[in-house]
């Protein structure tokens, strides 16, 4: 006979069992990471890529220059729904940030982790300061891991169940992938490479891979479509950036220990025991075609001569890995280690979450940095100024705007009908476009990357606020160019400090001349 006593007993064992499961453990890491991020959404301001991304979203289109199309709708649907505010804009990013954590933990349960592996795997995801950095901004990279995880828990999935239609799911995952960025397709070749080399090579009969990737190419059609109908401009993009060698090339060593760096040093033993555990380890060799997939990535990206951060979509699947042989190793003996290590990890993460999250002011920042003496690893040569890339292009935008508003409005009524801004660069153009409805401004032109698509707006040249130029070249190209103004901000990268120049008097025929000013670097 069940007593009363018994059911209150039951009930509060569920409720214990509930709320402190593995799975319950990760979402309340997940909840803080979300919190974590809407938190420091205002801290500074709006980032260059944003800036870009909201501008495209005014030009829905199939594809563009340097991205697919999947963020410029993100862009659109988040303005429309959420609005312009920092916090509507990051919002989606900051859930993004919360999904992989739970993502990667029930990658860490679905690989045979209990609640210890599973949280471990989750913290090391909240802390890591890659992630930290890129699920800040809505930009591709706030969603790449997500589709990179997904695919990698579908193939555990296929691999524990045997259920074969998995592979249905991995391949729409890569085709959504795909219209995100197109390294997506640098991780199906990974997988691709790791199916053929482990027993998992059989799923190749299997009809639901191949409609996978017949679902994958559907998706991902209509942007192919559009970069064959304009040349493939995303290819010679990457060549002209090659050529002004703007990104840090590393060496295999350099970059491996960039990988340290950027996905945390205390965490560097989490993901190379997910390695080792893969390759080696009874019940993680089930699991080797993920520990093929990051080596195919790690060789390709440092042969490509990638940017440091090309891998970090990655290492969640090693962190799950590697939580799962720590969680291991200590089941029977030193299970104070555990404790130890997750209490590190978390220290860790709190001492060097300033270099990664907007959580100090600039001036403490700085402090800060030179305090510890450390500093974030560079993906790509610029004149920062005090602070790191991630934070100074955040800083400048409005400003820079007011004073171009400052100028605009300095000319003659009929002068400013006629009167262009020129960017050079597509985050100034970005800026222009956003806060200009607010400074009265029209739309800017550029010929940087796809604004260049976008064209002149007819202008005729008579009258051009030209941004980003030193006036060496607008001088051979207008009868009088003169000093209008000086942009420049204490945080902002110093390649946005320049003067704002009033041209008049184009020399040649703007329509004519634009198909030969295209800028893509």
């Amino acid at each position: 006979m069940t007593t009363s006593a018994t059911i209150l007993s039951q009930t509060r064992d569920f409720r214990q069992s509930r709320f402190t499961s593995g799975p319950a453990v990760v979402a309340f890491i997940a909840a803080a990471t979300v919190m974590l991020h809407l938190l420091t959404a205002t801290r500074y301001g709006i980032f260059r890529d944003e800036l870009y991304y909201l501008a495209c979203s005014e030009h829905l289109d199939w594809g563009y220059v340097d991205q697919p199309p999947l963020i410029a709708c993100i862009a659109w649907m988040v303005r429309h729904v959420l609005g312009e505010s920092l916090v509507g804009i990051r919002l989606l990013p900051a859930i993004a940030s919360g999904a992989l954590v739970v993502l990667t933990g029930k990658l860490a349960k679905e690989m045979g982790g209990s609640r210890f592996a599973q949280a471990i795997a989750a913290i090391g995801v909240m802390f890591a300061p890659i992630y930290l950095v890129l699920h800040h901004w809505l930009t591709m990279n706030a969603f790449e891991p997500l589709f990179w995880m997904g695919g990698a828990y579908c193939i555990v999935r296929a691999i524990n169940s045997g259920n074969e239609r998995y592979w249905l799911w991995f391949g729409l995952l890569v085709g959504l992938g795909l219209e995100n960025k197109y390294s997506m397709a640098f991780f199906t070749f990974g997988v691709f490479i790791g199916v053929l080399a482990t027993p998992e090579r059989r799923f190749l009969k299997s009809r639901w891979l191949w409609l996978g990737a017949v679902a994958a190419v559907i998706l991902f059609l209509p942007n192919f479509i559009w970069l064959v109908k304009h040349n493939f401009p995303f290819l010679e993009l990457m060549h002209n950036i090659r050529q002004t060698h703007r990104d840090v090339i590393r060496g295999p060593i350099s970059f491996v220990l960039d990988q340290a760096m950027i996905m945390g040093p205390i965490l560097f033993p989490i993901w190379i025991a997910g390695v080792t555990w893969l390759f080696i380890s009874r019940s993680g060799r089930r699991y080797r075609a993920l520990g093929w997939t990051y080596f195919v990535l790690l060789v390709t990206f440092i042969v490509l001569k990638g940017k440091n951060y090309y891998l970090a979509p990655a290492y969640p699947m090693l962190f799950a890995a590697g939580a799962i042989a720590f969680e291991s190793l200590s089941e029977t003996r030193r299970r104070w280690s555990r404790t130890l290590y997750l209490s590190l990890v978390v220290l860790a993460g709190v001492i060097l979450l300033p270099l990664a999250a907007p959580v100090l002011s600039p001036e403490a920042f700085i402090r800060y940095q030179k305090t510890i003496g450390i500093e974030p690893p560079k993906a790509e040569n610029q004149n920062n100024g005090p602070l790191p890339q991630h934070f100074a292009d955040e800083f400048g935008w409005e400003e820079m705007v007011s004073k171009v508003a400052a100028v605009y409005h300095s000319l003659p009524p009929e002068e400013r009908k006629r009167t262009m801004i020129f960017a050079n660069d597509y985050g100034s153009a970005g800026a222009v476009d956003f806060f200009g409805p607010k400074y009265g401004l029209p739309k800017a032109v550029s010929n940087h990357q796809n604004y260049w698509y976008w064209g002149s707006h007819d202008y005729d040249g008579s009258t051009v606020i030209v941004l980003g130029s030193d006036g060496r070249g607008d001088r051979e190209h207008f009868n009088s160019v003169e000093i209008a103004g000086i942009v420049e901000h204490p945080y902002s990268r110093r390649d946005e400090w320049f003067p704002i120049l009033r041209c008049r008097g184009l020399t040649v025929n703007l329509q004519k001349a634009w198909p030969a000013m295209k800028r893509w670097n």
